[in-house]
């Protein structure tokens, strides 16, 4: 580990605020997407994206008060983040790894028409693949919670030596 990751590692409390600085400071999609961690426990984390109309698919129609609905893209990125992420609290040394994407699946369950969130819980992480599943939610109109896609990834897992 560089002495420069340590600094910021030790900057922080919890490896949620450690999560959020690297997304904040250097993953621009996620950042532009407005990602948030949420929570962090053993085996699992969970992030959100607040509802944006920058994020939809169209315009609402104006007979309806529905708003448009987030495209679908939105909650594969999440599905991918916080998957892979995940992974991190089950190893030794979160940070001493590299991780990849090698297989998703997005099931999609229906149209998310507010805020996003996205947890991920872990299947197994062996010596150099990891897999989780995750539920991603969203509010609807009238302020229920519900699942609008689920999903699973499964990431190579490439561990400092």
């Amino acid at each position: 580990m560089t002495d420069d990751l340590q600094a910021v590692i030790d900057e922080f409390d919890d490896f949620g605020g450690v999560i959020q600085y690297f997304i904040d400071e250097h993953q621009e999609f996620l950042s532009w997407l407005g990602t948030t961690v949420d929570d962090v426990g053993d085996g699992t984390m969970t992030l959100s994206i607040p509802y944006d109309e920058k994020l939809t698919n169209t315009r609402p129609s104006t007979a309806t008060d529905r708003r448009a609905d987030i495209h679908g893209g939105v909650a594969a990125t999440l599905i991918d983040t916080v998957g892979g992420l995940s992974l991190r609290t089950e190893l030794e040394d979160p940070f001493g790894a590299s991780i990849a994407t090698i297989n998703l699946n997005v099931n999609y369950l229906r149209p998310a028409t507010g805020d996003l969130s996205a947890t991920a819980e872990v299947v197994r992480v062996g010596g150099s693949v990891g897999v989780s599943e995750v539920t991603v939610e969203s509010t609807t109109p009238d302020g229920q919670t519900r699942e609008v896609a689920t999903g699973q990834g499964a990431f190579r897992i490439f561990r400092d030596e």
